[in-house]
């Protein structure tokens, strides 16, 4: 599913070099469920970014779901990723004057599928998350645990191979993070592979499996021995 071999990512500004990831080595399998912690220059963010191809580097290969990345121009890497990965932010990133049923078939447009189709999916997945009976609403209407389950709506749409989440539960109260945390135990369950960011070692005991950064290193990669399920 996810293969990154010696990977090297190096930021340079002014003239002066640093380090982000120092050759690392990641292999998740399929259907796993996998939290990356560490604290703030880890690298954590980096590797995030490299996952979800929105970032490149300088040294090493990737490999998702069978497929050479290492190397992708901007549109072919624009092209797996509305493809292959599906993302949550922690800040929601909704389109405000669009209703829920809009914003979650947003990344179908450009995929050449009819509106009723659309339509359809989008509905789809808004019932996974449990808001089918608020398609109409905008944003501004719902709460930040439902803007979230919008976003994970949003994400699952085109059915990616992985789903990658970057501090999803940051902005939510600890009731919502729970519920939050269901829905990805859910999709899991259902076979989604899931790669979360988090900095709350509560949080990550909702996963199978955390591995560790520190200064641009792996320090740690274990599963999780009595993992939480809701």
């Amino acid at each position: 599913m996810i293969d990154l071999k010696d990977v090297v990512k190096i930021y340079r500004t002014g003239g002066e070099e640093l380090e982000a990831l120092k050759r690392v080595s990641l292999h998740i399998a399929e259907g796993e469920f996998t939290s990356i912690m560490g604290p703030s220059g880890s690298g954590k963010s980096t590797m995030m970014n490299i996952l979800g191809l929105l970032d490149r580097f300088d040294e090493g290969t990737y490999h998702l779901n069978g497929q050479d990345v290492t190397n992708l121009s901007s549109n072919e890497s624009a092209h797996v990723r509305n493809k292959e990965i599906g993302f949550v932010f922690q800040s929601f990133n909704l389109m405000p004057r669009m209703s829920l049923l809009d914003n979650v078939a947003l990344p179908m447009v450009y995929s050449g599928i009819s509106a009723k189709d659309r339509k359809e999916r989008a509905l789809e997945a808004l019932r996974k998350v449990g808001l089918a009976d608020r398609v109409s609403h905008r944003p501004n209407a719902i709460s930040g645990g439902q803007k979230q389950r919008v976003a994970i709506a949003r994400a699952i749409v085109n059915n990616p191979a992985v789903l990658m989440a970057d501090e999803p539960t940051g902005n939510l109260d600890s009731k919502t993070t729970l519920e939050i945390m269901k829905i990805f135990q859910d999709l899991n369950d259902s076979g989604t592979t899931v790669v979360m960011v988090t900095h709350e070692p509560d949080v990550a005991q909702y996963t199978k499996r955390i591995v560790s950064f520190r200064d641009g290193e792996i320090i740690d990669d274990q599963p999780v021995i009595e993992r939480k399920t809701l």
